[in-house]
């Protein structure tokens, strides 16, 4: 669908960026699953089961707040959860449908490139080797509040100019990204923020299944 109130605008692009947690892949369970591991390991306050629906309409610098956790800390938790989540890859899994929605992308001719705060390694075991090849470029590793500047990398090295990408998330600092890149933003409603909350930062697009982007990225037949 549309950005809600926005004009309906060809969406003819040359390069989608794309997301893996939450947009790509079902880790939301592992997320929540590790959070206790982490709060030992940093001693940090443990979350409440009924914090969880609550922490998905916040904002990343309110998340932060309101766990208590200082951002000098926070490339610490990162690396520590990347290295968790290398032990357990075999419990994330693609969202459905995935798959065939890359491969329509690619031989529509559309460049895929990934952008993601987990590393590349981790990454491409996830997405399979197959899906894995279907991407021209990695950019992982991400900072929690430095993808606008990956997103600039990929674009430069594809050779492609902002009007001609899309990225594709989440999360709202996925939006932020995107607009501090001068790119437009297509929100998927099945991640970690709840849809309400990304709807109400009017992203460019909205995809509520994952035949969505196929059908409104590629030209009809």
């Amino acid at each position: 669908m549309p950005r809600p109130g926005g004009k309906l605008k060809s969406m003819s692009y040359s390069l989608v960026i794309f997301d893996l947690d939450g947009t790509l892949a079902d880790s939301f369970p592992w997320f929540l699953g590790s959070l206790d591991n982490v709060a030992e390991a940093f001693k940090l306050r443990r979350i409440a089961e009924d914090e969880i629906e609550p922490l998905r309409r916040a904002d990343v610098p309110e998340i932060l707040k309101s766990l208590g956790v200082p951002r000098w800390k926070l490339p610490m938790i990162a690396r520590y959860m990347r290295r968790l989540k290398s032990t357990e890859l075999e419990t994330i899994s693609l969202f459905p449908g995935v798959g065939d929605m890359l491969r329509m992308l690619r031989e529509g001719g559309v460049m895929l490139t990934l952008v993601s705060s987990d590393n590349e390694e981790n990454a491409k075991i996830v997405l399979g080797d197959e899906n894995a090849a279907l991407f021209s470029d990695y950019d992982c590793s991400a900072a929690l509040f430095g993808k606008a500047r990956k997103f600039r990398r990929v674009m430069k090295r594809a050779g492609v100019a902002p009007e001609q990408v899309l990225a594709v998330g989440d999360e709202s600092r996925d939006l932020d990204a995107a607009r501090a890149t001068g790119i437009d933003f297509a929100a998927v409603t099945w991640g970690y923020t709840a849809p309400e909350k990304l709807l109400a930062l009017k992203p460019d697009l909205v995809f509520e299944e994952m035949d969505d982007i196929t059908a409104r990225l590629l030209p009809r037949r």
